[in-house]
This record gives C-alpha cells, sequence and structure tokens, in this order.
C-alpha cells in the first residue's frame, strides 16, 4: 500500500537526507465548519537549517466569515515553535490567543524535563513526558516521522493540562476541494461516554501535511477544517503549489 511504501523509503533514509527533501515553507488553507458558522484558517510552517541543527516555526490564524463574524469578529492565533530532531518535532514554546484575551502559553524545558503551562491567568509546572508535543506541533510532526501501523500513544500539552491519548491509525480515501486525495487517518481514542473527539487526516503525497481536522472540544462545538490550497517551497527555490481557486495555484510565490 502507498503509505506504507513511504515508510519503507523513509527508513532506509539518513535523518540529513531526509530533512534535505523536507520544504523549507509551507503554507495551507483551510475552510472551517462549526455548529455556529464558518471561517477559514491560514497556516505557515518555516523550517530552517543550521550548522547547529534544524528549527521549525508554526503559525495559524482563524478567522470567522459571513455573519459567523459578526458574532465572533476576533481572529484565533496560534503558535508552535521549537527544534527538528531525528524523532521529529521537539517544541520549545506554543501559546494560543483569541483576540485580545490573555494568551494560553506552553512553555518545555527540556533540561530540566519540565512544562510550564499558563491558562487562564494560573500557572501550573508538571513533569514533562519525553514524547509530548503541543497541538499545533503534533499536527506537522508526522512531515518528520511518518505514524507506526496501527496504533500510536502520545502526551499533548494543551491549556492547563498534559493528556496521554492513544490514537488508532488507519487509510482512506478523503474527498477535498482539491479533489480526491489518499490519507493516513489518526484518530483519538475516546472514554466510552465521552463526547471529545479528535481524528486528523494526514496526506502522504504532500509530506504528511494534516489536510483535514474534524474536533469536538469540551465546551461540545464540533469544528471541522479541511484544506483548500497547499503551497510548498524547497531550499532550492523549487516550489509547488496546488489550490481549489486555480488563480491561487498557479501564483508566482517563489521569491
Amino acid at each position: 500500500m502507498r503509505f506504507f511504501a513511504f515508510f519503507l523509503v523513509f527508513s532506509v533514509l539518513s535523518f540529513s537526507a531526509w530533512a534535505a527533501n523536507i520544504p523549507v515553507r509551507i503554507e495551507m488553507s483551510y475552510q472551517v465548519s462549526t455548529d455556529i458558522g464558518d471561517g477559514e484558517i491560514q497556516e505557515v510552517m518555516d523550517v530552517k537549517h543550521t550548522k547547529k541543527g534544524s528549527n521549525y516555526v508554526i503559525n495559524s490564524e482563524a478567522q470567522a466569515i459571513g455573519i459567523f463574524k459578526i458574532i465572533e469578529p476576533s481572529s484565533l492565533v496560534r503558535h508552535s515553535e521549537g527544534m527538528v530532531t531525528k524523532h521529529g518535532l521537539r517544541p520549545l514554546r506554543a501559546y494560543e490567543k483569541r483576540g485580545k484575551k490573555e494568551p494560553s502559553l506552553i512553555l518545555f524545558d527540556w533540561d530540566s524535563m519540565h512544562v510550564t503551562l499558563q491558562h487562564k491567568g494560573v500557572e501550573t509546572i508538571e513533569k514533562l513526558p519525553p514524547d509530548t508535543m503541543d497541538r499545533l506541533s503534533m499536527s506537522y510532526s508526522f512531515i518528520f516521522v511518518p505514524p507506526p501501523k496501527g496504533s500510536l500513544d502520545r502526551h499533548v500539552a494543551h491549556n492547563d493540562q498534559i493528556r496521554l491519548s492513544q490514537y488508532k491509525i488507519t487509510e482512506e480515501h478523503l474527498k477535498t476541494a482539491l479533489g480526491e486525495l489518499n490519507t493516513i487517518v489518526i484518530t483519538r481514542q475516546e472514554e466510552k461516554g465521552s463526547k471529545l473527539k479528535r481524528k486528523i487526516w494526514l496526506a502522504p503525497d504532500y509530506h504528511m501535511v494534516p489536510v483535514r481536522i474534524v474536533s469536538v472540544e469540551e465546551n461540545g462545538r464540533e469544528i471541522d477544517k479541511i484544506v483548500t490550497s497547499i503551497h510548498m517551497r524547497y531550499s532550492n527555490g523549487r516550489c509547488s503549489s496546488r489550490s481549489s481557486k486555480p488563480e491561487t495555484a498557479n501564483e508566482d510565490r517563489c521569491h
């Protein structure tokens, strides 16, 4: 199957050779649907290679559209930054901020193996499990280390807690505005009776970027974001684009 061929290629390449083929900039656009209105999300991931190693920065901004913008005029900004290692992304700092509200902040201290969580004016310090990520870095982590076959256990820090979750891994054909995509699906396994949900679709043909995420949060709101455009730039200047809007896909954005 296509995914397992992809995984085999990854396993026989060295990390440095693999990293050289990873885009240094990835721009994603999504259409968002919720139970109270629609929106758009723009996400950008930058990877910088230096003699000391590789670093990443991911920025995400969600904005309501249409009548929903009257109800929710403030944008939601999320950010994650850290290191790229042979084991994948290792975040150092992440935050989430809506409008003028105080941001929720996560600081990862890998030397002391502690994480500082700041949420709604309260700061807590917890032990840091070695595989911990924030939500944004986890969504993009499979670009560097594909998920194992069958299932995955992962700690994820969000708001004021670190949660260990098990994810089931399957394959699925996904219909999008870009056409039908082959995807690897990461589905969080919830406790019986739980209304929470998180499911991520990754596209092996596009370096395993997240092309759809569906989640149900603690407040019961369901959020479904699905890709509308992908733009990638490589260290040699080569670019590739795919968009539901032909004029966007044909733009020269490689300066």
